[in-house]
């Protein structure tokens, strides 16, 4: 049996219909949050604003903390923007997430999932490393990195569901 593909994404610089959109478009219906706190000053991008734009959407959201940067490891990239040396240290961390791996590649055999963290380019975000460690353990197959699109009506359908964003 193939493997189930496994979708990425990240909230860089985009609006949050247009991030909706995009995933309803690509067929996602789960969304993973990889961040390790699911907070975020732009509007709509935390955690619980977040998980009801998706369900009135139509996608399932969950939280995998677990698979967060660990905060000595974000605070150390802060400093130096070398992502060789995130990618050492977060392998580590990684190692000790088997649970949390196996518990998102049931998911990918269930639906389609998509990761997501904030950095718009996958290769210099741990999410793309989420998903390497799951194809090594052959829980996933083709990995393909999504990129928000703009959807000319999005906001308008956006605006008309009955739920707070802030």
């Amino acid at each position: 049996m193939t493997p189930p593909p496994l979708f990425t994404i990240g909230y860089e610089g985009a609006a949050l219909p247009d991030l909706i959109a995009t995933l309803r478009g690509a067929g996602v219906t789960l969304l993973v949050d990889t961040r390790e706190r699911a907070q975020s000053r732009r509007r709509g991008f935390s955690k619980t604003a977040l998980g009801l734009a998706l369900r009135a959407g139509g996608i399932e959201y969950r939280h995998l903390r677990s698979l967060g940067t660990p905060p000595s490891l974000r605070k150390d990239y802060k400093m130096t923007h070398d992502f060789a040396v995130l990618s050492f240290g977060y392998r580590f961390h990684l190692a000790t997430q088997g649970e949390a791996l196996e518990a998102l590649g049931g998911w990918a055999q269930a639906g389609q999932v998509c990761l997501l963290c904030y950095e718009a380019e996958p290769g210099e975000c741990h999410r793309s490393l989420i998903a390497a460690r799951l194809q090594e353990l052959a829980l996933v197959g083709e990995v393909l990195n999504l990129q928000v699109e703009h959807h000319q009506d999005a906001a308008a359908i956006f605006d008309a569901l009955p739920f707070p964003t802030s």
